[in-house]
């Protein structure tokens, strides 16, 4: 089947609000867009034929590569023994197994998990969690944070142009306040109408733009939460288990939350997501009366081949040191950005931890221009940002060193074509600023 009736079948049979706007609006559009046929590492082939360098890893779930041999293979085994559980009712042993290796993997001594198939889930269990362990509805939330789009989480994701259409849908119970200002959100909390039971924040900002927040923000956020008795809720969907250069990117400020979400990567690939928590606060389910029947429950819950394929991952993060790897390759990323975006007036900042990293431009029709010039150049990379202006970052944290440098070479490349060629050039061995000094003041 030729690429363009996959397109039109696709179109043609989906709701709106499956694919981006544009790509029901405009049949060129459609014609530069890759449909996705298969991939491998840090590669994409598209219906094609063609070959993309990925520089966004599926929104960051591919950190152990896109077919992952060790993650393929523990899917393989697992498909041909039990495709599918029996939700909560009758366990099976690969559930087992990863429940207490997360578990151990928790920076508590008695961790426990709650099971979720998606980010979303998992925030709202986290939630969920809050307010049975506080009685306090309310919740502290940032500015940029995005936590997902279903029903709860729709609430505590910091994006209005995403809640606005289903405003009268979702509970208001959520403070809000600039990402990276923990007085001003502490102070918002205590005047708001509703009891603040939790504090939700992303250790950096994903979606938002990659953004990290300013030293001391989460220790602020941590003593001061704990002063009150709130729960700090660190979702670390996007950044967790190794792609900002540590296991989970609160340990940057020595930080220690009340619960953590984790996603994405877990998997391999596979839909799958939990929170962790301690006893003493996971403990609060048990009070939970449904009559006889688990009060956490899904057909999916825990599926095989995901927890499988997360064993098969971890294992992978933990023997290749992904996480040290991650932190080696940024610092190498950064350096490079740094000195192909001086002197280029439309950059704002080039920032990052690990292979996380964002390019911040002044407007979001450059951002998107950097981006169609990178697919020309076969280079996947995303704008986001809340405002839409910041190009995104987020390889697989197992691309070796020369795709890093070609990936490297071809954004230069775009960037050269979006914005026009530098005024002036770094020298190679320029220093850390983070801020084009053309831009300051």
């Amino acid at each position: 089947m030729k690429p363009s009736d996959l397109w039109d079948k696709l179109v043609g049979a989906e709701a709106p609000a499956a694919l981006a706007p544009f790509l029901f609006a405009d049949r060129a559009a459609r014609e530069r867009t890759p449909m996705w046929a298969r991939a491998r590492g840090a590669w994409v082939w598209d219906t094609r034929g063609r070959r993309y360098l990925d520089f966004v890893a599926g929104f960051g779930v591919a950190s152990v590569g896109h077919g992952n041999a060790r993650v393929v293979r523990a899917v393989r085994r697992q498909a041909g023994r039990l495709l599918h559980g029996f939700g909560d009712v009758h366990p099976h042993e690969a559930r087992a197994r990863l429940a207490d290796r997360l578990a151990r993997l928790a920076p508590w001594p008695d961790a426990r998990v709650l099971w979720a198939q998606s980010g979303s889930e998992a925030v709202e269990l986290a939630w969920k969690t809050a307010w049975l362990a506080t009685g306090k509805p309310g919740v502290l939330a940032f500015e940029g944070g995005y936590h997902g789009d279903s029903g709860l989480a729709l609430s505590l994701t910091g994006w209005p142009a995403f809640r606005k259409p289903f405003s009268l849908l979702l509970p208001a119970q959520t403070v809000w306040a600039p990402y990276g200002d923990a007085r001003s959100g502490i102070a918002r909390a205590e005047r708001a109408s509703r009891p603040t039971g939790a504090v939700i924040v992303e250790p950096i900002q994903g979606r938002g733009g990659h953004v990290i927040p300013p030293p001391g923000f989460l220790a602020l956020l941590r003593r001061e939460s704990k002063k009150r008795g709130w729960l700090l809720i660190a979702d670390e969907i996007f950044t967790g288990l190794g792609r900002t250069g540590r296991r989970f990117a609160f340990e940057h400020e020595g930080v220690l939350p009340d619960l953590i979400c984790v996603g994405k990567t877990l998997a391999g690939g596979l839909p799958l997501a939990a929170v962790l928590g301690p006893k003493k606060i996971m403990e609060v389910w048990s009070s939970v009366d449904t009559g006889g029947e688990a009060p956490v429950a899904s057909t999916f819950m825990a599926h095989p081949l995901a927890c499988v394929a997360a064993e098969a991952a971890l294992d992978e993060i933990e023997k290749r040191r992904l996480a040290g790897r991650a932190a080696r390759l940024g610092d190498r990323a950064l350096r490079r950005l740094r000195e192909i975006t001086y002197g280029r007036d439309a950059v704002v900042e080039v920032r990052g931890r690990g292979l996380l990293i964002g390019i911040e431009l002044a407007h979001a029709a450059q951002a998107r221009a950097v981006v169609e010039a990178a697919l020309v150049r076969s280079l996947l990379v995303l704008a986001g940002g809340l405002h839409g202006n910041v190009v995104t970052l987020s390889p697989p944290l197992t691309l070796s060193t020369g795709e890093l440098s070609e990936g490297l070479k071809r954004i230069e490349s775009a960037l050269d074509q979006a914005l026009g060629t530098p005024s002036s050039r770094a020298p190679r061995a320029r220093g850390k600023g983070r801020r084009n000094p053309k831009r300051r003041g």
